[in-house]
């Protein structure tokens, strides 16, 4: 089983997460998607990746690390960080 590097945590309704998915395509950048509205332990997740509030979207990344709300730029260079 292969691991997505990026799991992004988000809405249906987030216009945020709709436009970093648009970009994360454009770039061919692979991800896993979950709703924290039907997950309640993501939503857990995603609150305390963010000092309680469940602020979307969020990435966490393959080192456990988290991003939230970046940008495309921001994902490229925290993958070519983990890359080394």
């Amino acid at each position: 089983m292969t691991m997505t590097p990026i799991v992004m945590y988000s809405t249906r309704w987030c216009g945020y997460c709709s436009q970093l998915k648009k970009v994360l395509n454009k770039y061919e950048i692979p991800f896993e998607e979950i709703d924290i509205e039907q997950d309640p332990a993501a939503a857990a997740f995603v609150a305390s990746a963010n000092g309680g509030c469940r602020t979307v979207p969020t990435l966490r990344f393959a080192d456990g690390s988290t991003l939230t709300n970046p940008t495309g730029r921001d994902v490229k260079a925290k993958l070519a960080e983990l890359a080394g």
